[in-house]
């Protein structure tokens, strides 16, 4: 009968004990991940595929966002828009109705000015240095970072939440303040340099597993911010306007504000907002989205 997570996690931390502290030499840390991959590694449909443009489409959709839900519209937008050509002629219009559902709009716009990058100074092909795709639009040094892991199998040192979550949890029991600082060196030593795709899929996959069996060992992160609350944000009022003019209505400030049920002043200053970031176009008095 095959392990559950759980009777894993508790076996191999027994097995691999490591020092008097109860933290894992590197060796038996790269052990036990792996043993752990074998056992439970999570299938995805960006896993599948080497494609820079299908994993730059992955990496920026899974950022604040939840893998089940990003497995749905995943396959939903590469029909829609199956490369970097097709992206880059796209405007809001096109894509914003695709994106629905995964929130944080502005993503959608960094994906199309990326790929509009792309074939405008790349020649159509996605760069593989970390310094330059940290240039790109909505990519930051991290998603940078994963992207040359799992595009180009680059041995490339990042942390993101899974992997700051693995490394806290087995090397950082006994601290209450712990930076990525710390932890940085940690993923250099234990990097699988031969196959880092891998690798990082495997410690994502194991934090993703102790996010529901231990307490959030990110707490005891520097870093570590509670999100804000989503009801009654300027997030989510945002949506809901883009939501409304999607499907190619225009409408005025007083039309928006009445059937958000918002305050005017406060949906003019996110109109506004909407339109500096290339959302939507003002013509006269009426809103509509950018096409």
């Amino acid at each position: 009968m095959r392990n559950t997570r759980q009777e894993l996690l508790t076996t191999t931390e027994a097995r691999y004990s490591g020092d008097e502290n109860g933290h894992p030499g590197i060796g038996e840390f790269r052990q036990m991940v792996q043993a752990f991959y074998q056992e439970h590694k999570r299938p995805m449909a960006w896993r599948e595929t080497t494609d820079p443009y299908r994993i730059l489409l992955s990496e920026i959709m899974l950022q604040q966002t939840q893998v089940e839900r990003v497995a749905l519209k995943y396959p939903e937008f590469i029909a829609r828009f199956p490369d970097f050509p097709a992206l880059a002629r796209a405007s809001p219009a096109d894509i914003l109705p695709v994106w629905q559902g995964m929130g944080y709009n502005r993503r959608a716009i960094a994906l199309q000015k990326c790929a509009e990058r792309v074939m405008t100074e790349f020649g159509g092909t996605l760069p593989c240095d970390v310094d330059t795709l940290a240039t790109f639009p909505g990519i930051g040094r991290a998603t940078a970072s994963s992207i040359a892991a799992f595009a180009f199998n680059l041995p490339v040192v990042f942390i993101e939440t899974n992997i700051r979550r693995v490394f806290i949890h087995f090397f950082f029991s006994d601290g209450d303040t712990v930076s990525d600082n710390e932890i940085l060196p940690l993923v250099g030593r234990s990097l699988d340099r031969e196959n880092p795709r891998e690798w990082y899929w495997a410690l994502m996959d194991l934090g993703t597993s102790l996010k529901k069996s231990v307490p959030n060992p990110n707490r005891r992160s520097v870093h570590y911010t509670k999100q804000s609350a989503f009801v009654g944000s300027d997030r989510k009022i945002r949506g809901g306007i883009l939501r409304m003019l999607v499907s190619g209505k225009k409408m005025t400030v007083v039309q928006v504000a009445h059937t958000c049920a918002e305050d005017t002043e406060r949906v003019a200053k996110i109109l506004g907002a909407l339109e500096s970031e290339g959302f939507i176009r003002k013509d006269g008095k009426y809103f509509g989205i950018v096409s």
